[in-house]
């Protein structure tokens, strides 16, 4: 096991999308937050005894909203308990107008070297749709300063199929983005979730949407424009220059293992998926310690499933070899059948012993994931 992610539940406000755990204007917690953090990531370091960390994730809410003493009291646990590879990809999240020249430089000189900046949209009047705190213009003296400090690896989060938003507006979106020449970009079509404003909005029939037909359309443009650019499309959501793939992101998809911190954080460890406490006094009041909900032990099954509709979110696919080297069975005999009508329909294709998603089944993804369920 060689990753971890970190989550830091606090934002200046919640978007109107966000199903994440995460409060607002819970700034008396940074402190007692900190502190059962530390006392989590103390806890559960035998559990990597022998271990190389190669990836870290800080994830939220927005981690970069959290003073920065609180944050190097975090990054010191971690590299005093931990043994850290020299080349390990450490990302922390960030929204635009909470990142000064002065925290950037924090940042970087405390070990973070991968950046990743939710800007979600060009226009300001989408932002605003979308409840966020920043306008472009934070973005922009945002992202600079973050070269500036020396940053070279720097991820950009933005989302299409929005309330009322064009071909037009996503589409000056991507070219101004990619002319910014970040490392990375994920880009996400809106998803409504329940328990958030937009999901109340939608159940009242006051959220204009874009139809499924503009929905592929944005997609469509996402990655003739970013392929234009540079860009290569290694998931179906995520686009990266060469040598610049989110190896943390990857662990999820080829469904490694990893240790999730702090409030709800999610693990998969030994077969077993859980998650800490949602609930942020229960997780607070448990000094760091029997924090795991839910936990569920996956069966040789499930394990297989997991395998296959993870990995082909990815565009390289899924490796037959490495199927028959994890579970020691063949990949066709356990899901023969389910490929061979796959690319019958060309949802799927097959380059020596990989098989992937085409164009049409990247579209029917969910249909053809089903297939492995």
């Amino acid at each position: 096991m060689n990753s971890m992610y970190i989550h830091i539940p606090f934002c200046v406000q919640k978007c109107f999308y966000c199903d994440f755990p995460s409060f607002a204007g819970k700034q008396n917690l940074y402190a007692d937050y900190t502190n059962t953090l530390v006392l989590e990531l103390i806890e559960k370091a035998p559990l990597f005894q022998g271990e190389k960390i190669k990836t870290i994730f800080f994830g939220g809410g927005t981690p970069t909203i959290l003073p920065v003493p609180f944050l190097q009291t975090i990054m010191d646990t971690i590299f005093s308990h931990y043994n850290i590879s020299p080349d390990a990809e450490i990302t922390i999240e960030a929204n635009p107008g909470t990142l000064s020249i002065s925290v950037l430089k924090a940042l970087y000189q405390m070990g973070f070297c991968r950046l990743s900046i939710g800007l979600q949209a060009w226009q300001d009047v989408l932002l605003q749709k979308l409840g966020r705190i920043h306008n472009l213009s934070m973005f922009l003296k945002n992202y600079h300063h973050a070269r500036e400090v020396g940053f070279e690896n720097i991820n950009i989060d933005i989302m299409f199929s929005l309330p009322e938003q064009t071909q037009a507006q996503w589409e000056q979106t991507l070219y101004q983005v990619a002319a910014l020449q970040p490392e990375h970009l994920s880009a996400y079509s809106l998803m409504i979730e329940e328990g958030t404003p937009f999901f109340q909005l939608f159940q009242e029939n006051k959220l204009l949407l874009p139809e499924e037909e503009q929905d592929r359309k944005m997609y469509y443009a996402t990655k003739d424009i970013l392929a234009a650019h540079g860009y290569h499309q290694y998931e179906i959501s995520n686009f990266s220059k060469k040598g610049y793939e989110c190896r943390h992101n990857k662990v999820y998809w080829q469904t490694k293992h990893y240790l999730g911190f702090g409030l709800g954080a999610h693990s998969y460890y030994q077969t077993k998926r859980f998650h800490n406490p949602y609930d942020i006094e229960t997780y607070l009041a448990s000094e760091g310690k029997r924090l795991a909900e839910d936990v569920e032990s996956l069966t040789i099954t499930e394990l297989q499933s997991e395998f296959m509709f993870m990995g082909l979110r990815m565009t390289e696919g899924v490796s037959a070899a490495v199927f028959k080297k994890r579970f020691g069975v063949s990949l066709q005999s356990v899901y023969g059948k389910q490929i061979e009508m796959l690319l019958k329909q060309n949802l799927l294709q097959q380059k020596q012993d990989r098989y992937f998603l085409t164009a049409q089944g990247i579209d029917l993804s969910n249909t053809v994931f089903c297939y492995f369920l």
